[in-house]
């Protein structure tokens, strides 16, 4: 689905100065390609030396290769080109739709016919308002013609061969802000805007999915195909979605409520198949599980293989005639078979000790699950039990509305004049007299189930009562347990209660204590660190500190000196610790 499109760049413009991403037509360039020789977009025609009054604009150079301009001449005045050491003329940042330019530096004797001399060369001018101070804004009729005129910056104009100073100038040309412009670019915007509006919205009527087809009204033909429908696997959604809506429609009445009841059973019975094939597929997980569970075996095995001849490799008698690239070689290799094997066993173990779980939950379970088992049944039981009361029910109130039906056919027949009236109200009989019997036995067969139904929920009662006994006997017997836990806790306590926690620990007591005994007056904890500090330089101070402050009986603090020269000071007590403990 193509539209067409005015000018893709400008149109790409607009659509990015909405904020809005464009959408990708096959056939158009969306964003346009930036040519950084000229500073324009693509869809402004080129410039080449073969337009009509062009011959002052030279073909597009590199941007490696420095620009060399040449000298213009034109009737009534000379260009002679700038220093191309110089930099680059100053430009302002371009307006939006720019189509004016500022042109400053113009000879006093200038008139507005030089000017469109000079500039008419660069395109199609539409006005020029020139000021009495050597400038003037020329219009141009299309946007590109704005870039052509901007080569001309920095050029000196000569009028004639005349060399006085008010008949020469240098030209700076430089972008300008106009508010046709402005308006004529915002009304372009909005044009395009409205394009890409049009564009989204039959894309998206485009990609919008069909809606679904309409479900036909109820009908005795209609209900014959659903029927068939029902019975067939691969149709059944399809069915069920018509008897679905059938029945929310309120199709449903009195004559049709036996064909609608046939259909309810034969989705009822759809059940069973769901069962079946759930079952199938639980089977196929099983046997794939076993499977994968053998082939994981297997791998192990093989792994276990290539982990031994990498070891058997690795002893001296064969190790020694390797090179030592083979050697690292084949530690690399033993590394990495070791490391994966140990990943499949893991997996193995996993797959191994979920089993396990299971099985002990089964063998934890047993006493309760034999009572769930039964409780479950009873319910199984109750549940069919009600459904076939249901299905009683359905089955009295449709036999009461054929005989509401004959009744309403019979007297009809009595008013009409038939001739094979009798044999009719014969029939007609016979059939109410079958109908009140059957009604007699599923009457009868209703009031034994519900018998049957009081009989299950007085035994569901008693098996509740059992499970409450021993949930509360396996409450007694987590107390018992929690019980005995909390006697094992000061156990804990007292083994956690040791001063010294690690073999490090006990170094440093005893060489603390070697230090401070050959300093009777004792040391202060800088200076014991600093000692500390020779032997290993990741002794934390505090860390020594607190070590020292938990051995009360081995080494104690005391201050020392007077006024400003008060210190504290660890002297070793462990000769008078000894007698205390």
């Amino acid at each position: 689905m193509t539209l067409p499109m005015s000018d893709p760049t400008a149109w790409a413009t607009a659509m990015n100065n909405l904020g809005m991403a464009p959408l990708g037509i096959a056939g158009q360039p969306i964003l346009p390609d930036f040519d950084p020789a000229l500073g324009m977009m693509t869809g402004i025609p080129p410039i080449t030396p073969m337009m009509p009054g062009l011959g002052i604009v030279p073909p597009p150079i590199p941007p490696d290769m420095p620009v060399v301009k040449e000298i213009i001449h034109c009737k009534s005045c000379t260009l002679f080109p700038p220093n191309p050491n110089l930099p680059p003329p100053a430009t302002r940042e371009r307006p939006p739709g720019c189509k004016t330019v500022f042109v400053g530096g113009l000879p006093e004797n200038g008139t507005e016919p030089i000017i469109v001399e000079v500039f008419e060369q660069c395109g199609e001018i539409i006005a020029i308002r020139k000021s009495k101070k050597n400038f003037c804004h020329i219009r141009f009729a299309e946007e590109y013609m704005v870039d052509k005129a901007l080569y001309l910056s920095g050029y000196r104009i000569r009028l004639g061969s005349s060399t006085d100073k008010k008949d020469t100038g240098r030209l700076h040309v430089d972008f300008a802000q106009a508010r046709d412009d402005l308006y004529e670019w915002e009304c372009k915007q909005r044009m395009l805007a409205r394009e890409e509006r049009h564009r989204r919205r039959m894309e998206e009527e485009r990609l919008r999915p069909p809606s679904p087809p309409p479900v036909v009204h109820y009908s005795d033909h209609e209900c014959s195909i659903v029927a068939e429908k029902l019975k067939d696997d691969s149709k059944f959604s399809e069915a069920v979605q018509t008897l679905l809506t059938w029945i929310e429609r309120g199709e449903v009445n009195r004559r049709s409520a036996n064909n609608f009841y046939s259909m309810i059973q034969s989705a009822n019975s759809h059940v069973r198949r769901l069962v079946n094939e759930k079952a199938a597929h639980e089977k196929d997980m099983e046997e794939a599980k076993e499977k994968f569970k053998q082939a994981l075996s297997g791998i192990l095995i093989q792994f276990e293989q290539i982990v031994a001849v990498y070891h058997s490799a690795s002893k001296q008698k064969a190790w020694d005639h390797f090179t030592k690239a083979q050697r690292k070689n084949i530690s690399v290799w033993c590394k990495q078979a070791e490391e994966i094997r140990n990943i499949h066993n893991d997996e193995l173990m996993g797959i191994r000790r979920e089993e396990e779980m299971e099985m002990s939950d089964d063998e934890i379970e047993e006493t309760t699950e034999t009572k769930e088992t039964e409780e479950s049944a009873l319910v199984s039981q109750a549940e069919a039990l009600k459904e076939e009361n249901d299905s009683l029910r359905w089955q009295l109130d449709a036999y009461r509305n054929e005989v509401e039906l004959l009744k309403q056919e019979q007297g009809k027949a009595h008013r009409e004049d038939d001739p094979n009236k009798e044999q009719q109200l014969k029939l007609l009989q016979q059939a109410l007299q079958g109908m009140q019997q059957h009604l007699l036995k599923v009457q009868e067969e209703y009031k034994r189930k519900e018998a049957e139904l009081e009989k299950i929920k007085d035994d569901k009662l008693q098996v509740e009562k059992m499970l409450e006994n021993l949930k509360e006997k396996e409450s007694c017997a987590s107390r018992l347990c929690a019980s005995s836990q909390d006697s094992d806790y000061p156990l804990e306590k007292t083994l956690n209660s040791c001063p010294i926690k690690s073999e490090r620990e006990a170094l440093l007591v005893g060489i603390i204590s070697t230090f401070l005994h050959v300093h009777p007056f004792g040391a202060s904890i800088e200076y014991i660190c600093s000692y500390l500090h020779r032997l290993d330089n990741k002794i934390c101070t505090s860390d020594v500190e607190c070590l020292m402050s938990r051995l009360q009986h081995t080494f104690k603090q005391e201050m020392t000196g007077v006024g400003a020269s008060l210190e504290k000071r660890w002297k070793f007590c462990g000769f008078e610790g000894l007698k205390l403990t």
